[in-house]
């Protein structure tokens, strides 16, 4: 058979109008119909657009092949991951050239005083072990193998070092399935439990473990408990939590003293806690929920007593740091430790033996806290030190530090220009000591690039700061440079300065990377979010415009050589600008995009749907809601307008975004605007997060960055 041609039309799907009426508003959607992902029309469609998408980008095929070998070229391929003690072991993680997810690794610890993780002596080849004594726990590829998909949800260790549980999911739905795996004798055993939302956490005996699972709007309700050799359909249910808009989930303290149920809504939370010791151990609640009132526990030995810390937002909205005597305990007992300011976030709090550290954010910028403890249990902090690196742009947060009694934490560094660096903290010195930067192959020096903290001013006076990050040759001839900006401006997620070696691909011929740090994310502290969010949401948007504009005011670059991008939520905010100001950009990249925000919000049937009332409001039962939602809703305010190019990317199988939201939304442009040039490009077999495997994530990305660097005008330019 020969070869089909490739369309040289777009696909114009079928119009067939669906009315409703919401508080005295009728509203027509014309493509409800291509939410049925079983029907084969609906499919042929996607399809369709695929390859549609194909024809219109296969110009760029030999530039997707350079960024990939760029990205590919640049990363150590056989490496593994600075090891974490836990116990007996130092644990972490391996990749290996021509494999697509590696392996998890452990090798004994040669001390028991020893916390210098050991490094390898060279690169080990993926047929010898990195280090002495190593044991593969997990070959990732092997469990990979046959599946278009893979995706591993978590692992955890049995507190005896004799099991691993591990949670895989092999289509993108976020459904996992969990097994146990006996690393004596490499069986598994015969437990496995379907329909899991991630992975386990195990009692203090190796005899039983808590899980989650979901209820039918995909909201996790249920924590379970499983005793080992016993079926899932006996487990026993320790808690559910009936009201729609509350998520559960399930951990243990670092002390390892108590397992932690978590019930949170986006406004309030509540926690319960249970004796890890006891296989029966029945949820006592810490302090029952009040509505607008968040905190989180951790459980810590304050002069020789157990206390429990509570970071709260019940003196203010930048949360307080609490201490109190036992559990339960109502908030009238909760003593101040660090008490609540205006400038200053408290975002988590973490106990060791002898320390608390603190996680914080002020001015936009990240920052690490640690208190030493005294032994005075009325006076107990005996000092309290912030955290130097040695950079203002950078961002700081802490790693994997799963032992109450280390000496050291581990803490992650990153800036736009700096890889990822780990470093451990020692508690006892305060001496600080890099353990790994991440490899860039090819000799790159983050010398050659800068980075700047700008500020846009926005409506009601507010001044939004943006992270920019160019190469210093790139300025030179003083011209308006393309752009990429990013935004998101959701849910309070800080969207910080992190490095990307995929970036350098645009960096390096020539383009700047800017993030547009808008209202509705968190990085300038909880009124950041406030004021971005429900009534005030159209502040999100008006922040990514006024970026967009200020950027090209100050001559950094011009409308017509920025690019937009966003995903998920922040795919929602490329779709509110694409309406509300085309003229500012000369291309638009919108992933997983939450583009017909107002239709999942009406149906309390569809995943996530009641949980997100607060971050969004009820258009279904509150008529000022619903106003406020069709005016800034994208797919609802599609009309004949000049957009910029837009490439829309989505996956089939995702339950947070559905895959119907953008083809939808790019049906609708076609019709209503059809000189736009439009693309919709699906993956088949993925979930959220695209698809899986490193090759093909890398694959993925240069699809996106061609297209990018197309619309920038650059597509025809290697790399300086």
């Amino acid at each position: 058979m020969p070869d089909a041609q490739p369309p040289t039309t777009p696909p114009l799907a079928p119009s067939r109008p669906v009315t409703t009426a919401h508080h005295g508003h009728e509203r027509v959607d014309e493509y409800d119909w291509l939410r049925d992902k079983d029907d084969p029309e609906v499919i042929a469609h996607l399809e369709a657009e695929n390859a549609w998408t194909k024809a219109r980008t296969d110009h760029l095929d030999a530039l997707r092949k350079r960024i990939f070998a760029e990205i590919k070229g640049r990363t150590l391929e056989t490496d593994l991951s600075v090891p974490t003690r836990v116990r007996g072991h130092w644990y972490y993680g391996r990749s290996f050239e021509g494999r697509q997810y590696g392996a998890t690794c452990r090798v004994p610890v040669a001390a028991e005083t020893d916390w210098t993780p050991p490094r390898p002596a060279e690169a080990a080849t993926p047929d010898e072990p990195a280090l002495p004594g190593e044991e593969l726990l997990l070959d990732l590829d092997a469990l990979a193998e046959g599946h278009d998909f893979f995706s591993v949800g978590g692992s955890a260790i049995s507190p005896d070092d004799m099991l691993l549980a591990y949670a895989t999911d092999v289509v993108g739905d976020e459904r996992y399935t969990v097994r146990v795996l006996d690393l004596a004798s490499r069986e598994l055993l015969a437990d496995e439990l379907t329909d899991v939302l991630g992975g386990v956490t195990w009692g203090a005996t190796p005899d039983h473990f808590y899980y989650t699972t979901v209820d039918e709007a995909w909201r996790p309700d249920k924590v379970w408990r499983h005793r080992l050799g016993t079926a899932q359909a006996d487990d026993e249910l320790v808690l559910h939590e009936p009201d729609g808009r509350f998520y559960v989930g399930v951990g243990r303290t670092r002390s390892q003293r108590y397992v932690v149920i978590a019930l949170g809504s986006k406004t309030t939370t509540e926690y319960h806690l249970l004796d890890a010791t006891d296989p029966g151990a029945r949820p006592r609640c810490f302090a029952e929920r009040t509505e607008g009132v968040e905190y989180s526990l951790d459980h810590a030995v304050v002069a020789g007593e157990d206390r429990f810390l509570v970071l709260h937002n019940a003196a203010g909205p930048e949360f307080e740091l609490a201490i109190t005597p036992g559990a339960p305990t109502p908030q009238d007992r909760w003593t101040p430790l660090i008490a609540h300011r205006d400038d200053t976030r408290l975002e988590d709090v973490d106990a060791f033996a002898g320390h608390l550290v603190v996680s914080q954010r002020s001015e936009g910028r990240t920052r690490v806290r640690v208190l030493t403890l005294s032994d005075d249990a009325d006076a107990p902090i005996a000092k309290d030190e912030l955290l130097d690196f040695g950079t203002e742009l950078a961002t700081v947060g802490l790693g994997g530090n799963p032992s109450f009694d280390q000496p050291t934490i581990r803490i992650g560094m990153t800036s736009l220009s700096r890889p990822s660096s780990v470093y451990d903290h020692d508690l006892r010195t305060g001496e600080q000591h890099l353990r790994k930067q991440a490899p860039v192959l090819g000799g790159y020096d983050p010398e050659e690039y800068e980075e700047h903290r700008l500020w846009a001013p926005s409506t009601g006076g507010v001044d939004v700061p943006i992270s920019l990050v160019v190469r210093r040759d790139a300025r030179a001839a003083g011209e308006p440079l393309p752009l990429l900006l990013y935004g998101y401006g959701s849910y309070e997620a800080s969207i910080d300065p992190y490095f990307s070696v995929g970036r350098l691909s645009i960096l390096d011929r020539g383009a700047a990377f800017a993030i547009a740090h808008v209202r509705g994310g968190g990085e300038m502290g909880r009124h950041w979010y406030d004021d971005g969010k429900l009534e005030h949401k159209q502040h999100t948007f008006d922040d990514f415009i006024a970026c967009a504009r200020h950027l090209a005011a100050t001559g950094w670059t011009s409308a017509d050589k920025i690019v937009a991008q966003g995903g998920s939520a922040g795919g929602l905010l490329m779709g509110a600008v694409a309406n509300q100001a085309p003229d500012a950009f000369g291309g638009i990249v919108a992933e997983v995009p939450f583009v017909d925000a107002l239709t999942s919000m009406l149906d309390s049937t569809l995943p996530l749907t009641i949980g997100e009332y607060d971050e969004w409001g009820n258009p279904e039962d509150d008529p000022v809601a619903y106003e406020r939602m069709a005016g800034y809703a994208p797919y609802d305010n599609v009309d004949d307008l000049p957009y910029p190019p837009i490439l829309a990317e989505t996956s089939l199988n995702d339950t947070r975004v559905l895959y119907v939201e953008p083809a939808k939304w790019v049906a609708r442009i076609r019709a209503r605007a059809p000189h736009a040039d439009v693309l919709l490009r699906t993956e088949m077999a993925a979930g959220h997060g695209g698809v899986s495997g490193r090759y093909r994530a890398w694959e993925d990305l240069a699809f996106t960055l061609a297209w990018i660097l197309d619309r920038m005008g650059l597509a025809s330019l290697g790399t300086s």
